[in-house]
C-alpha cells in the first residue's frame, strides 16, 4: 500500500512539474543592459508573432533606431541591421501585419510592450517593429483633453489615471496601437536608451544593436511565482 502511495505521490509531482508556465518572458539586451518582457496572453496574436521572430533570430542585431525622451525607444527594423551612419529608418518591415488587438485593460504605462504600425485605417500592428514606452507622469487636466481629441471620447477610469499620474506612459497612444507585454524588469534600460545623443530623425548617433531571447520554461515559472500569478 505504501508503495502505491509513493508512486501515485511521484506521478502527481511530474503532473504538477510538466505544468507550463502561465506566461512567457522574453530578454531584450543592449549595450546598456537589459530588460525582461512579459508578453500578454490577453493578446495571443501579437505575442505568438514575437515568440516566432525571437526563435528565428530575427530581432538579433537590429537596432533601437527611433529614441524620444520621456516617450519610447523603437526597434526591430530589419533594415538596421545593415544600416550605414545617418540612413534614415523606421519603414523596414516584414510581408504581413497583425490585426489589432485593443483591450481597455492593457494601455500605454510605463515600461509596457507596443507594436509600431503605418496609418493604416484598421489600426493593424507592423509585423516586426516595436517600442517600449519610457513616457512620463500625466496630470488629470491632460487626460482629460485627451478624452476629448485624440482618445475620441472614450473615457479614462480612475485605476488607469491614477497609474498615469504616479508612474507615468503615453495615454494619447491608448486604442490607437497595440500593446502586448510589459518590462518586469530592467526599466532602467530604457531610460539610459531614450537619453542617448541622437540625430535630427531621433537615431541615436551611435547605434544600439538588440539581441532578443525567450526565457526557458523554469525561468518562466519562477518570474511567475516572484510575481504572484497563480497557476491553473
Amino acid at each position: 500500500m505504501n508503495r502505491v502511495l509513493t508512486i501515485v505521490f511521484i506521478l502527481l509531482s511530474l503532473t504538477v512539474w510538466s505544468k507550463p508556465p502561465q506566461n512567457q518572458y522574453v530578454r531584450i539586451k543592449t549595450a546598456y543592459g537589459q530588460v525582461i518582457i512579459r508578453l500578454y496572453n490577453e493578446t495571443p496574436k501579437h505575442r505568438d508573432n514575437f515568440i516566432k521572430l525571437t526563435k528565428e533570430g530575427f530581432y538579433n542585431g537590429t537596432l533601437f533606431h527611433r529614441v524620444i525622451q520621456n516617450f519610447m525607444i523603437q526597434g526591430g527594423d530589419p533594415d538596421s541591421k545593415k544600416a550605414v551612419a545617418g540612413q534614415a529608418l523606421g519603414d523596414g518591415d516584414v510581408k504581413y501585419t497583425i490585426p489589432a488587438e485593443f483591450k481597455d485593460s492593457l494601455f500605454h504605462k510605463r515600461g509596457v510592450l507596443a507594436a509600431a504600425r503605418d496609418d493604416n485605417p484598421q489600426k493593424a500592428s507592423s509585423g516586426c517593429q516595436f517600442y517600449i514606452v519610457e513616457g512620463k507622469r500625466v496630470t488629470n487636466a491632460r487626460i482629460d483633453s485627451l478624452q476629448q481629441t485624440r482618445l475620441k471620447g472614450y473615457t479614462v477610469p480612475e485605476w488607469q489615471r491614477a497609474i498615469y499620474r504616479t508612474v507615468g506612459g503615453t495615454p494619447q497612444l491608448d486604442h490607437g496601437y497595440t500593446v502586448y507585454g510589459e518590462v518586469v524588469s530592467g526599466i532602467d534600460m530604457v531610460d539610459i536608451i531614450a537619453a542617448v545623443p541622437k540625430d535630427a530623425k531621433d537615431r541615436p548617433l551611435k547605434d544600439v544593436p538588440m539581441t532578443v531571447e525567450l526565457l526557458k520554461k523554469n525561468e518562466c515559472k519562477q518570474l511567475d511565482k516572484l510575481l504572484g500569478i497563480q497557476s491553473r
